[in-house]
């Protein structure tokens, strides 16, 4: 009877032991699903040594350099050169139509490859313009509108 015991304890400890073990590896195989989806910025130089290879750039659009997009002629072509913060300069291809007030957005997160001497864009992504730019003159102003219309709302 007292070796029956020892031997349903570490039994109890095996099962454990699988259970653990199995949640450790769930656990790693989630991280490990999870890498795959993590990106990182490359600069234009950096997606050029990678060409064919998905990546993700942030730019600017080079005014100086023309853009190319006729809605008339081809509503899913749109070609334009983009600028990194290093000065490095890519023209970029994407077929779709143009995002709204493109022009105007101050950064722009490209996701393709580089096919040849182009960037092939699958998806853009515009930052916004500086309107949301914290203005400590414009923020005061409406605490202090705010302030006065609750004292006025008392009276």
């Amino acid at each position: 009877m007292l070796f029956q015991l020892p031997l349903c304890k570490i039994q109890t400890m095996k099962k454990m032991h699988v259970v653990a073990l199995v949640l450790i590896a769930v656990a790693i195989a989630a991280l490990i699903s999870f890498m795959g989806d993590v990106t990182s910025y490359d600069t234009i130089a950096v997606a050029k040594q990678k060409p064919g290879k998905a990546v993700t750039m942030v730019a600017k659009m080079d005014k100086t350099q023309p853009l190319e997009y006729d809605p008339v002629k081809n509503p899913n072509y749109l070609s334009f050169t983009a600028l990194d913060t290093l000065g490095n300069s890519i023209k970029v291809v994407y077929h779709n139509p143009k995002p709204t007030d493109m022009e105007k957005s101050e950064r722009i997160v490209l996701k393709g490859s580089v096919v040849g001497d182009h960037f092939e864009c699958k998806d853009i992504l515009l930052k916004c313009p500086s309107k949301y730019k914290d203005d400590k003159n414009a923020t005061q102003q409406n605490l202090n509108t705010s302030y006065e219309y609750k004292d006025s709302a008392r009276s």
